[in-house]
């Protein structure tokens, strides 16, 4: 209960939650935010880490409301597309309560790198076109095995992780960004159910600040879900862009 005898952490925690809840919903990076911050609270990176997930799983179930009452919700691809990333969250999770988080950092960063080279240079690669149909994931192989090593990063590490999502729905998948970003929730819900289950059996998670960033994620998600519906593909792309160079930037230069 200290946490809510300061102010200014409560203020930090909520604030921090309303930004990652925005830019998680139209692009991703928000848990490179959450993570140093909880640690500068005094938490080690596991507890960090499964600390994290409380405010992830409610940004997540808000947006997929959200996505869902503005009708950009495709919840009759989001069983199978949940198969092989459940999978792999299931092995990432694991890994992370005994391993430390930060061995993955240059598979996230590799992988940025090459979304923004490819946004620039071909940028139809990873966006699809405005009368381009979504591909089905039984006649997409590659995407399978995208989504199960998504996943498990996303069990593993979490943060970044709407980043490799993206790639895989919209750049092999061919969804739209907007239809992109509301299965991205709904899939990050699904394994984040998941990781926080392992993180609380291994005590590994500290509920009231979890739950004080949750409580901001949800006006940061209506906020992103009602801006991603008022402007353009062609606007959601460099906001994407802009996520993935700032991202990048910051881990070179942390």
């Amino acid at each position: 209960m200290e946490y809510l005898g300061d102010p200014w952490l409560v203020a930090a925690l909520l604030g921090s939650g309303v930004i990652a809840g925005f830019i998680n919903t139209l692009a991703g990076g928000g848990g490179l935010l959450i993570l140093p911050l909880l640690m500068l609270t005094g938490m080690g990176p596991a507890l960090a880490n499964g600390t994290m997930r409380v405010g992830v799983l409610i940004q997540s179930l808000e947006g997929v409301r959200q996505f869902h009452r503005h009708g950009s919700m495709p919840f009759n691809t989001l069983p199978g597309i949940l198969v092989p990333t459940l999978a792999g969250a299931l092995l990432g999770t694991l890994a992370a309560s005994f391993l430390p988080t930060d061995i993955l950092e240059p598979v996230l960063l590799g992988t940025l790198v090459l979304m923004a080279v490819v946004m620039v240079v071909k940028p139809a690669t990873l966006v699809a076109g405005p009368d381009e149909a979504p591909r089905a994931l039984a006649s997409t192989p590659a995407a399978w095995v995208g989504l199960f090593l998504t996943g498990a990063y996303g069990g593993f590490a979490q943060a970044g992780v709407g980043f490799l999502l993206i790639a895989v729905l919209a750049g092999q998948l061919r969804y739209d960004l907007v239809r992109t970003n509301g299965l991205k929730l709904a899939i990050t819900g699904g394994f984040t159910v998941l990781a926080l289950s392992i993180f609380a059996w291994r005590d590994q998670v500290a509920w009231l600040p979890g739950l004080l960033l949750g409580a901001g994620t949800l006006l940061g998600v209506r906020l992103g879900v009602g801006f991603a519906h008022k402007v353009s593909q062609r606007v959601l792309k460099w906001i994407l862009l802009v996520m993935v160079v700032a991202v990048c930037a910051a881990a070179f230069f942390k």
